[in-house]
């Protein structure tokens, strides 16, 4: 059985990967001063931080319309027997309900849609899995459940640099934002029951980051591991990270990756994360 995998824009995934592994992407999309860019196609992350740095509203994100996936599944009938779909939060996105319904419009293919309840390059984490099984001649059933077990072992957490993009985006009240600013308040963010919620809050950058990776490194005590470290628009303080995180734990396979345009939008700008997923055993 030859299987396809889809998945959409946030994975943000890189093209090269993309083209290795044979998979397809839907964008979503930004609108910015009436203009609306498909992420990841019309507008990179860092033109997109340039344009929305300083005051004003933020731009509005969109997900696919179900028409894209309809004619995408549909280009796949014939050449392929399944499709995996894998996207991101049902929490803070219709774009996997989206993939869903499409599927259930198009006959001649099965359409297996994934909830990866998560999102960024933890979400393209599945995605790779899904693509390497799919390679290897895998059934679809396989896959899937594949990655169910994945959920057991994935961490993600964000940490929040500028309060004010969240009290902009009505996600925290201007009190908030002026009292947490001037405490330095530096909430660690994570993904529970399919939407981002507070972990913890913590009075500096240096300590919110520590605080991650002491979490990755007690994983890691305990099984073999990849991780993403994920940044908004500061490669240059993923790159420092990384060095630290490989010194600690060289048994952790590492990879950089970014908040894109529609991710960007509601965590703002300097936002670092680190996420993690036991490995696969051969």
């Amino acid at each position: 059985m030859k299987t396809a995998i889809v998945t959409d824009s946030t994975a943000y995934l890189p093209a090269r990967i993309m083209k290795e592994f044979d998979i397809r992407m839907i964008p979503l999309s930004v609108t910015l001063n009436g203009e609306v860019y498909d992420e990841e196609i019309d507008i990179q992350s860092a033109d997109f931080y340039d344009k929305v740095r300083g005051e004003g509203p933020l731009p509005k994100t969109s997900q696919p319309p179900i028409g894209k996936f309809v004619e995408l599944f549909e280009s796949l009938k014939g050449t392929y027997d399944a499709v995996i779909s894998i996207h991101l939060s049902s929490g803070i996105s219709g774009t996997y309900a989206g993939a869903k319904q499409a599927g259930e419009m198009v006959d001649g293919i099965d359409v297996y849609t994934f909830d990866s309840e998560i999102s960024c390059y933890l979400q393209g984490f599945y995605v790779l899995r899904a693509a390497e099984l799919a390679k290897e001649g895998a059934a679809p059933e396989a896959i899937m459940a594949e990655l169910d077990e994945m959920k057991q072992t994935m961490r993600a957490y964000f940490m929040v640099d500028d309060l004010t993009h969240l009290q902009r985006g009505g996600r925290l009240s201007a009190a908030q934002a002026l009292i947490g600013g001037l405490l330095q308040v530096k909430p660690i963010l994570h993904f529970q029951d399919k939407v981002i919620v507070p972990f913890e809050k913590i009075r500096t950058r240096k300590k919110a980051m520590k605080r991650i990776a002491d979490m990755l490194a007690e994983d890691a005590a305990k099984m073999p591991l990849e991780a993403a470290i994920i940044h908004g628009n500061r490669p240059e303080d993923a790159e420092k990270w990384l060095a630290e995180l490989s010194e600690l734990l060289p048994d952790v396979k590492f990879t950089i990756s970014h908040f894109g345009p529609v991710i960007g939008t509601h965590l703002g700008e300097a936002s670092m994360g680190l996420g993690w997923v036991k490995r696969r055993s051969k």
